[in-house]
């Protein structure tokens, strides 16, 4: 018995009914022995190596170990079982395809072997709205260029009053056989593409593809609270399938653009809000429209600092396909004034003159803690 021919379990050293963990630890261990790097320019050892990898492609799949459990090598090679030997008949089982049909039926690998037909691509559409837009959401129409069914021939590929025959290459079979080793390999028929037939004459306006490029218009509607990242599918608006197969799909990328007032985390509008020391020092109000245009009157609170947030409740974005919106963050920045008319220093200066340093205890703790450090 040759090489080739060696029992798949006697070669990995393993028992028939040992499961996926054991044939794994023993292809591993078996592997890192025979390979080549560790044996260099020793024949057997590659050819061993070789071995238990093709033995191990076979047994870690339960449809191939199921056909090899029951026909053996014989489920691999090219005639399998002979000119009538071996109780089958003659029939040609060249490929592990036609095996698995004998075993599970026609469901699995289908009747003829035929690909089945292609479904066109799918599509990528960017669209950049508004962060008012965003949050109302809307309708709008958008125009692309996409591969349609072809109206003259509905699709088939072939001129008006003609059809189809089998492809001569592959009999009608839609796959190509080539042996590589002790397996044969199927790939889809390069004549006919897989389909198991040719057409006879292609149509003149869509050159046999069953479809065209056409520019169309499409309604989409964008959501309220979408944020930047959204996926909006439209299913069946993408690329036409050659030769009547189905149509992929259309995805709207959504991208929000800047706004001049607030940036978005979620659902969550934040603003930066710049009032004068005096209203950080004695309190006070001010109004902020949200993006309903309803106007939210936040009140600020005396002696607030720079970088303090006052948070409006539902003031925010929708939450998208939800219920409620999310929240408005004001941050506060205290502005110093750069220009004083006469009147205004005289009173500042009044001022100083009454500061006693407890007005301001973070920056009198401040200057406490460059005492004690250096001595001042």
């Amino acid at each position: 018995m040759s090489s080739a021919e060696i029992d798949f379990y006697d070669l990995l050293e393993v028992s028939r009914d040992a499961d996926e963990r054991t044939l794994k630890s023993a292809y591993r261990k078996l592997a890192m022995q025979f390979h080549p790097d560790r044996n260099p320019g020793c024949a057997d050892s590659e050819a061993k190596f070789k071995a238990i990898g093709g033995a191990y492609e076979v047994l870690k799949d339960p449809q191939k170990r199921a056909a090899y459990d029951q026909f053996g090598h014989a489920a691999f090679q090219q005639g399998m079982g002979g000119n009538g030997g071996g109780g089958f008949g003659g029939q040609d089982f060249g490929d592990i395809g036609d095996i698995f049909e004998t075993i599970f039926g026609s469901a699995f690998s289908g009747a003829t072997g035929q690909q089945r037909p292609r479904r066109g691509a799918d599509l990528r559409y960017d669209m950049q709205i508004s962060l008012e837009e965003a949050f109302h959401g809307k309708s709008t129409e958008i125009e692309i260029e996409v591969s349609q069914s072809c109206d003259t021939c509905s699709g088939s590929g072939s001129e008006p009053g003609t059809g189809t025959r089998g492809c001569n290459l592959c009999n009608g079979y839609g796959k190509v056989r080539a042996k590589q080793g002790f397996f044969v390999v199927e790939r889809p028929c390069p004549n006919c593409h897989g389909r198991g037939e040719v057409i006879e004459k292609p149509c003149s306006d869509c050159r046999g593809e069953g479809r065209v490029d056409k520019a169309v218009k499409l309604e989409v509607d964008v959501p309220p609270g979408v944020d930047t990242g959204t996926r909006i599918r439209l299913s069946g608006k993408g690329e036409a399938g050659p030769r009547g197969a189905p149509p992929g799909d259309l995805y709207i990328f959504v991208h929000v653009k800047p706004h001049t007032v607030f940036e978005r985390e979620g659902t969550t509008l934040l603003t930066r809000v710049p009032i004068s020391f005096t209203t950080a020092s004695l309190g006070g109000c001010v109004d902020i429209p949200d993006l309903s245009g309803e106007t939210n009157n936040v009140d600020i609170p005396s002696g607030i600092q720079s970088g303090k947030q006052l948070r409006v409740r539902g003031a925010g974005m929708p939450v998208l396909q939800g219920r409620g919106r999310g929240d408005m963050v004001v941050e506060i920045s205290v502005e110093t004034p750069t220009k004083l008319s006469k009147a205004q220093r005289e009173i500042l200066e009044q001022f100083r003159q009454t500061e006693t340093g407890d007005e301001c205890p973070e920056s009198r703790g401040f200057f406490n803690k460059l005492k004690e450090a250096f001595g001042a």
